[in-house]
């Protein structure tokens, strides 16, 4: 997969796809309905299969201090995207000028003489252009102008509710990551290098990596059953494991981040990228009165955590 980062600078051999064109936070089942219809244009077209998305989250942008919302960074999104079969993925740059681009504009100047893209499929509720003045029936007849072909796709359910990020950070936010899955296709997976924390784990005969949790949803603090796949570095694969998500209120933390304790290993995975999916909450976030309590909460984590994982699909 090829990466882009600016729509003005581009070869030959990197214009004329078929894209597929949102957001995608999270690659959800609806997501993956409007990829597929890209994947069938890109096909009869013989042209390249591509996403065309924005970055930063144009939420981001304009509401800077909102509350962290986002299910996944932008390269854990890459890399799903990357599993999906997408050639070419343009992350445009959502700054003032973007932003302030009239529908006419955005179509013309970056999708036709940007990109020159030939086909693009967006879900039914796509809006686009200064002041979100342009929607999917907008994009049609402007499309049709410029040369570009345009697929609707429609809403995607399945009878308890439209696939909908909103809907995957509720069922976080409630500490059901097997509803989060569901809407996914995926377990939902926290991605990012570990980093050094106070290596209290290890002290305590649990050894944890460290995730920073910045800009993301923050899914309910507690202890969940984990799938660790260890992207890089000699440890490269999948593990078991158990992982907590909160502040470490026995030592008095306040910064959230994510500690997952691998079962069953041995080793430096500092500096490595981990991805973690979200198998099973366990527990909430407790504060204990002596370590010794603490302990021997872990360990009953971590026999608790082997049982629901023996049972997990992977």
């Amino acid at each position: 997969m090829r990466r882009f980062h600016d729509h003005r600078q581009l070869g030959p051999d990197d214009r004329g796809a078929s894209v597929a064109m949102g957001n995608f936070d999270g690659v959800h089942l609806g997501h993956q309905s409007v990829l597929a219809l890209a994947h069938a244009a890109a096909a009869e077209l013989d042209a390249p299969f591509g996403v065309v998305t924005f970055e930063p989250h144009p939420r981001s942008f304009f509401v800077p201090d909102a509350p962290p919302f986002r299910l996944m960074t932008a390269d854990a999104r890459a890399r799903r995207l990357q599993k999906l079969g997408i050639e070419r993925l343009y992350e445009l740059a959502f700054d003032a000028g973007l932003a302030g681009l009239s529908p006419e504009g955005f179509v013309f100047d970056v999708l036709a003489a940007g990109l020159g893209v030939r086909h693009v499929v967006v879900g039914a509720d796509f809006r686009f252009g200064k002041g979100r003045a342009g929607d999917a029936e907008a994009l049609t007849a402007l499309g049709a102008a410029a040369g570009i072909g345009v697929t609707v796709a429609p809403l995607v359910s399945d009878g308890r509710g439209d696939y909908s990020s909103t809907a995957i950070r509720v069922a976080l936010t409630e500490g059901r990551p097997e509803e989060a899955a569901r809407i996914l296709g995926h377990w939902h997976r926290i991605e990012g290098p570990v980093l050094h924390g106070d290596k209290r784990g290890r002290a305590l005969g649990v050894p944890t990596a460290n995730l920073a949790l910045d800009g993301l949803h923050l899914p309910r603090l507690g202890i969940y059953a984990v799938l660790v796949d260890v992207l890089d570095g000699p440890h490269r694969g999948r593990y078991q494991g158990v992982a907590s998500i909160g502040v470490r209120p026995t030592f008095g933390g306040a910064t959230p981040n994510l500690e997952a304790h691998l079962l069953d290993f041995e080793g430096d995975l500092y500096g490595a990228a981990l991805s973690v999916a979200l198998v099973g909450f366990q527990r909430p976030e407790l504060a204990f009165d002596s370590v010794e309590a603490l302990v021997a909460q872990m360990q009953a984590d971590i026999a608790e955590a082997r049982t629901r994982l023996a049972r997990a699909p992977r």
